[in-house]
Formats: structure tokens, sequence, C-alpha cells
């Protein structure tokens, strides 16, 4: 290897040189923009907004069709979900108050 070296001119070495200065300095400005504090926030807002919108978008395909009609079933399990817990909460809310009322009046 030291053959081929003595061969070279000196604007050869210097030419070399320069060029690995340039991707030396290429790559430490690519190293420099990867860890800067900005860059890196930015590239975590990037993905944060990735991910929303993912878990948006795949929130409204539950209930709406790839062509943009409402899952009325999906909506009317829900709607009776919800009128179900309520009720439930009532009638515990009437069970405990009747407890309450005739605890009081045994005393």
């Amino acid at each position: 290897m030291a053959d081929q070296t003595s061969h070279r001119s000196r604007s050869q070495i210097e030419a070399d040189l320069a060029a690995t200065r340039a991707r030396l300095s290429v790559a430490l400005e690519d190293l420099i923009d990867q860890v800067h504090p900005a860059k890196v926030k930015q590239r975590q807002v990037s993905n944060v907004k990735t991910l929303v919108r993912g878990e948006v978008d795949n929130a409204k395909a539950q209930f709406k069709t790839v062509a943009g009609d409402w899952r009325l079933d999906r909506i009317a399990m829900i709607g009776g979900s919800v009128v179900g817990a309520i009720v439930l909460v009532a009638v515990l809310r009437g069970i405990v108050r009747r407890g309450k009322v005739k605890g009081e009046l045994a005393k």
C-alpha cells in the first residue's frame, strides 16, 4: 500500500484531502442537524401528529363507511349502551335511597 501512495503527486494528495474534508463537513452538518434540540422537537411533533391523525381516522372508520355513510348499527348500539347505563344508575340510586328511608323508619 505504501507503493501506491508513493506514486501520487502532491496535487492528488491535496485533492484527496479536500474531498475528505468536504465529506467530513457534510457528515458533521448532518449529525448536528440530527441532534439539534429544535430538530428533535420538530421530528417528535411530526411523529405525534401522524399518530394522532391515524388514530382519529381509525375512530372515524368505526362510525363511517368508506363511502362516507354513517354506520347506524354501531351508533344505535352505542346509544343503547348509554341509555342502559343511565337506567342502571337510576335504578341503583332508587334502591339505595329506599334502603336509607327504610333504615331511618326503623329507628
